[in-house]
């Protein structure tokens, strides 16, 4: 199942994104993903995998396994390289191994101090508050995230963690418009706003923490689990399918490209399974209902402040 990007490019609806993978695991994970049916995966070079994703990639081409074409890989530009996106954009393609990108990703709106292409730490000052670069635009940075895409490098450019306001700017000074915006929402943080604004200008929005970050974000975050909601564990006995497989499909029915991580193999395969059901209309308004407009994703923890506020 493909959505059409506003460029006339498919992406699949279901991915597999990389973060937090260790990287011994990631070979097995990879090669294992894609003989499931996993064709479209979801890197950034802040997750600090990408040789080890690049190496498992490669070994799938020579294999026969898959064609490069068969494949959708997404990375993302880090916040210290906005002021050098085509050396950053060739950094990730040589770590993975690729000559081209399906899609290229501002990871955050926000410039910080350079430390060095491909080098993906937060620069803080003194008082361990980030080091924000207020030289270089956001402006700027998409002029040049656009060059890419007649560089040949990148098919689709797009955007992440972007508000409606940063939305609206981008799609008034972009000669080449966003493909996708990958934000935070699941069902305790359903944006409908956002959402709705981003589909309606023709901007394919993927949910990055599909499941609400779970485990991982509890852990991280002290952040509460949408997987716990009596409302959506009652869906799941109906349809006899797990809590993850129903808000998976209740993201996908959301016209949304979900990107569930999970590094065990039955997970994988369990997130993979939501194509063989539908939730009624009912039970798409009773998941709407649970929403507490809740973010588990707090990178204000590491940055000192926050900018989603």
């Amino acid at each position: 199942m493909e959505i059409t990007l506003n460029n006339g490019l498919k992406m699949p609806i279901m991915g597999l994104g990389v973060w937090r993978m260790e990287g011994k695991s990631i070979r097995d994970l990879l090669i294992n993903a894609i003989k499931i049916g996993y064709r479209h995966f979801d890197c950034a070079a802040d997750y600090q995998n990408e040789v080890e994703v690049g190496e498992a990639l490669a070994e799938a081409f020579q294999s026969g396994l898959v064609k490069r074409e068969d494949l959708f890989i997404t990375t993302k530009l880090w916040n210290s390289d906005h002021g050098h996106v085509t050396e950053a954009c060739k950094n990730s393609l040589e770590k993975l191994k690729l000559d081209y990108l399906d899609l290229y990703l501002v990871h955050f709106p926000v410039a910080t101090k350079h430390t060095g292409v491909g080098t993906t730490g937060s620069a803080l000052d003194d008082e361990g508050v980030l080091e924000i670069d207020t030289t270089i635009s956001l402006e700027t940075t998409w002029h040049a995230m656009e060059d890419l895409v007649s560089k040949g490098l990148v098919r689709s450019i797009g955007i992440s963690n972007y508000d409606i306001f940063l939305t609206r700017d981008c799609l008034a000074y972009s000669k080449v418009k966003p493909a996708v915006n990958q934000i935070e929402t699941h069902p305790y943080f359903q944006r409908d706003s956002l959402v709705k604004f981003c589909q309606k200008h023709g901007i394919c929005v993927t949910a990055h923490t599909p499941l609400g970050g779970a485990a991982a974000n509890t852990e991280w975050f002290g952040s509460v689990s949408c997987l716990d909601d009596p409302a959506i564990k009652a869906l799941a006995e109906k349809y006899k399918k797990t809590v993850a497989q129903v808000v998976l499909r209740w993201g996908i029915q959301r016209n949304t490209v979900v990107i569930p991580k999970s590094s065990k193999l039955e997970r994988l395969e369990e997130n993979f399974k939501v194509f063989d059901f539908e939730l009624t209309k009912e039970d798409m308004e009773s998941i709407k209902n649970v929403d507490r407009k809740y973010r588990t994703n707090q990178p204000a923890k590491f940055w000192g402040v926050d900018l989603y506020a």
